[in-house]
Parts: C-alpha cells; structure tokens; sequence
C-alpha cells in the first residue's frame, strides 16, 4: 500500500500504555510528517485521528474504550485509526463502540498504519489484524524525534515468551521479536543527529533481546555496540527481568560512563508461592540477592520495581512477606498496581480472586512505602554532584527540572537555555519529594 497524495491536512495521535507504544507512535507521527501532515492536540479538530491503546490491566482497558468513544464523539469527521493491544486483543468490542466508520490496526500491521490512515478509500469497517502469534518479525518503525521529549525510548525487541499467569501481553504483542543490530545502530545515529542526549533501551521484554536472531545475540552484546558507536550518549535499560542481569552486565555498566545507574526490576510479588503461581521464575531471596549484588556493584544505584498487590490466592501473611522484602531491600521507588483479571490468561480463572477494597487496602500500604523509600533516597544524595539532563522549568516551582544518572528528579535556577544539555548540579536539600539543587558555574555542553 503507498500513499503518494497528501490527502489529510491535520493529524491527532493519542497514546495509552507503555514506552513501547510511545516509540510507536513517534514513529507514526515521523510518518505522517513526511507525508505533509501536522501534529495537532487530540482535544482540536484534526482530519485524522490515531489511538495507540493499552490492554495491560483492566484499568487500562477500561482507559482505551473511553478514549476511543470520546474521539468519536468529539471528531466526527475525522478518519478514526485505533491500534495497540486493546485493538489487538478486542477488535469485536470497539466494533461495537463504533457507531460509524472506523479502522482497527494489529499490532502485526503497524509499519503499514501511516499508510492506510490516508488512504483515499476506505469502507465502513476496516481491519488489519492476523495471527499476532505467528508474527516473526518486528514491525520497522522508524522515528526520528519526539514531541516535546527530552529522552528518547529506543525500542529494540517487541513481543514476550514467558506467559506470566496474569499477563495478556504475549496474546496482545505475540512472540519475542528483536530489531536487528545495524537497525538500532541506525535509529541511535538517528537520535544522536538529533541532538538528544539519553535513550531509553525499551521492548516487552528487553533482556530477551537478540534470542531470536542468526546469529543469537544477548542484550550485552547491543549495549556494548551502541556505547562503543556513540560513546557521548547516555543510555537507560528499561526493565528487565530479575534473572537477566548478569555480572557480566553489571561489571560493563561500572565500567562505562555512558549507561546509567538505574534499574528498573519488576518483581511482582514477593512470596514464593505467589510467585510460582504467577509463573515468575524466581523466589524472593533470588530477587533479594540479585538487588544488594547490583547495589554492591553499583553504589549509589536507582532501583525501581514493579509489585502487583492482589493476586488469586495473596493472603494477609504473602502480603507482608512483599511488604517486608521490599522495606528490606535498598529500594528507591515503586510502581504498584492492583491485580485485575485479564480474559484469556490463566489467572483469570483461578480461585480466591481478592476483593477489590482488600487490594485497595494493599497498594494504599505500598504506596506509603514507595514515599517513604524515595524521601530516604534522595535525602541520602545531599551534598553530592551529579550531571544532570536538564529538561523543562514548566513545573509548579518554575525551576528547571532534570534528573540524575541515578534517576533523581533534581529542580534549580538555570536559564531555559541550558534545557537539553547535560550539566553538574549539587543537591543542596530535600523537601518531602522534591529535591533542590544548585548548577555549579561554567558548565553545560
């Protein structure tokens, strides 16, 4: 399919869910830009509009179906395009939502959505789906800046293997898939070009990146090709599994100037029988000794984890024994999420679902942990000097606002000049969650 008339004058892209579905839809505005578009705000009117969806919990389900019902309404001549794993996973459903023309893109077919959203014809219903499951190649989706971003995600793998008993993902996003080497080199050349500083390594399932290649390659041997081809970069991993990082990885990342110390670790639950039956293939004491290694190796690390509360089956004691892991452990910061049964997983149909204020009652808990490991975090950084990506000053205290090699959110005076360059800040204080900061003379890019 080739769209060689600039038929549509404005496009509006509303974006849901993870980093990967951010880097697709920079990709498809790259696409709708060289085709003559503009960007507009999904809340304007636009010839076009494309909702990227996210189907990872119930709430983000629920998220999607509202969206598209309100782009719907409130366009009613522009060509509707809805993809991402709600779409992927739901196709019948937002037929029925639909109460006029509209289009629904799989997640196998979204190199070709540019394409078809300026199609000069099209009929009532059009769908582009197939077996995700079948896919053996990763989507080429090419980017070449993001709107109003400092980072830049940098999608190296798509799909995931492991079938984790609660998770939807590999019916929505299909079997690992990873983007060849020289592409990614590509894409940084791209990025760097641009003039961004920082990427984010991000997929479904990062640490599985390069399992599917000839020659099969590991995550390590990207990292390294990527710091050694553009060295003055600084690169953040996305997450990764508690069993992939290696020594190997750890003695790199010490090593090299240009990644990060900051992991992102999802770690679910923290009992072992929860854990066995979520499928995760590790116990609570690997997760333990997997954080204090990275924190030996990498002192001063950022560690953020991911908890899902409310499990079929999470009693009052596997609760605590999370609670008590994670208070245990040198943490930063948490993301928690209250368990929501997803159609089609095996989870779904397990006995003892937990009430929903039960669960409610748990993340509220977590969530006061979360506050409390980030104050201790930071607090534990005064005095020090740091470099600093500066961002925006476009926050409540007009300060302009950055963060860390180690993930802290860092506010001090500088001009908005010296937004998207990398410069030494010390942390002076720290008051509840924000940090304050000092931009030491002379410096900048």
């Amino acid at each position: 399919m080739s769209a060689k008339k600039k038929i549509k004058r404005t496009v509006a892209i509303a974006t849901l869910g993870c980093k990967v579905n951010q880097y697709e839809s920079a990709s498809f505005q790259s696409g709708f830009e060289d085709l003559g578009l503009e960007l507009v705000p999904v809340k304007e009117d636009a010839d076009v509009c494309v909702i990227n969806t996210c189907a990872v919990t119930g709430k983000a389900g629920a998220q999607s179906r509202r969206l598209i019902r309100k782009v719907l309404r409130e366009h009613p001549k522009a060509r509707v395009v809805v993809t991402g794993c709600f779409a992927q996973i739901a196709s019948q459903e937002i037929v029925e939502l639909a109460d006029r023309p509209i289009c629904i893109v799989g997640n196998g077919y979204k190199h070709l959505l540019v394409d078809i959203a300026v199609a000069e014809q099209h009929c009532d219903l059009e769908m582009y789906m197939g077996d995700i499951g079948a896919r053996k190649e990763i989507c080429d989706l090419p980017v070449r800046r993001f709107a109003e971003r400092t980072r830049a995600y940098l999608r190296v793998q798509d799909g995931c293997n492991r079938f984790c008993s609660y998770c939807i993902v590999p019916y929505s996003r299909g079997r690992c898939r990873s983007q060849s080497p020289d592409k990614v080199l590509e894409q940084v050349g791209v990025f760097a070009a641009e003039g961004y500083k920082e990427l984010v390594v991000t997929g479904i399932h990062t640490g599985a990146y390069g399992h599917d290649l000839e020659p099969r390659m590991e995550l390590l041997d990207l990292v390294k090709s990527m710091v050694n081809g553009y060295p003055d970069l600084r690169y953040r991993l996305s997450s990764l599994e508690p069993t992939e990082i290696s020594d190997e990885l750890l003695d790199f990342m010490a090593a090299s100037d240009s990644l990060m110390p900051h992991f992102h670790i999802p770690l679910q639950s923290g009992d072992d029988e929860v854990l066995k039956r979520m499928n995760r293939r590790y116990s609570g004491a690997d997760f333990a000794e997997i954080v204090n290694r990275c924190a030996a190796k990498l002192p001063g690390s950022a560690f953020g984890i991911d908890v899902l509360v409310g499990f079929p089956g999470e009693s009052e004691a596997a609760f605590q024994n999370t609670f008590n892991l994670l208070a245990s452990l040198p943490i930063t910061y948490l993301h928690v999420f209250p368990y929501s049964p997803r159609p089609g997983t095996v989870a779904a149909s397990m006995a003892d679902q937990i009430p929903g204020p039960v669960k409610e009652e748990r993340v509220a808990i977590l969530k006061q942990l979360d506050h409390k490991k980030r104050v201790e975090f930071y607090a534990q950084q005064a005095g020090s000097v740091h470099r600093v990506l500066a961002e925006s000053a476009k926050n409540k205290h007009r300060r302009m606002r950055g963060f860390s090699e180690n993930y802290v959110p860092i506010l001090f005076k500088a001009s908005a000049e010296i937004a998207n360059q990398v410069v030494s800040v010390r942390i002076d204080r720290v008051e509840d969650e924000n940090v304050f900061g000092t931009m030491l003379e002379g410096d900048g890019d």
